[in-house]
């Protein structure tokens, strides 16, 4: 197989997914993503592709799709696999940067489900950052501002106030 059939088949099944997470086909785009980077990993290293960063937007887009099926151990090490990059390399102003803030919303999703509220407290807040400093347009962003907001609230009420390091009442100077 020529390189550019595997680039262009690549894409195509990571397109797929894409239509059918939005399409809530969870099972079919996980399949899809799946066989996205299955052939990814056909194409020649020579090639001049970016291997990792094709890697992050399957992973973001599977960690998605994870997220509908209940599968939050899984959602949470493919939003990790596409953090990996985004955080280093993304962009948040250009097209990246949608799929940079999905893989931050999926993670804290996930992190949520598992019991690990701290942390989706703190994915979620920096969600909420990424969106309101992003510039360009990003479909259904007031509907993420407004469940990642609800997230928060819900989080936030769970979590007790913790008290900072070395804070000490004021009874206990006196002690």
């Amino acid at each position: 197989m020529k390189p550019l059939i595997q680039v262009g088949q690549s894409y195509l099944a990571l397109s797929q997914g894409e239509q059918q997470l939005q399409d809530a086909r969870y099972e079919e785009a996980e399949a899809s993503y799946k066989r996205a980077l299955e052939v990814s990993r056909t194409i020649p290293e020579e090639e001049a592709f970016d291997y990792d960063g094709f890697d992050a937007l399957c992973h973001t887009g599977l960690s998605g799709a994870y997220i509908k099926l209940h599968r939050y151990a899984e959602a949470l090490q493919s939003a990790d696999i596409g953090l990996r990059y985004f955080n280093r390399r993304g962009e948040l102003q250009q097209d990246e940067g949608k799929q940079w803030i999905a893989a931050v919303f999926n993670r804290a999703q996930a992190l949520e489900a598992a019991g690990r509220k701290d942390e989706a407290l703190q994915a979620y807040r920096m969600a909420g950052e990424m969106i309101a400093e992003r510039k360009g347009e990003m479909a259904g962003k007031e509907e993420l501002q407004r469940m990642i907001a609800e997230h928060i609230s819900k989080l936030q009420a769970l979590t007790p106030d913790k008290k900072p390091a070395g804070y000490k009442a004021w009874w206990e100077f006196w002690s």
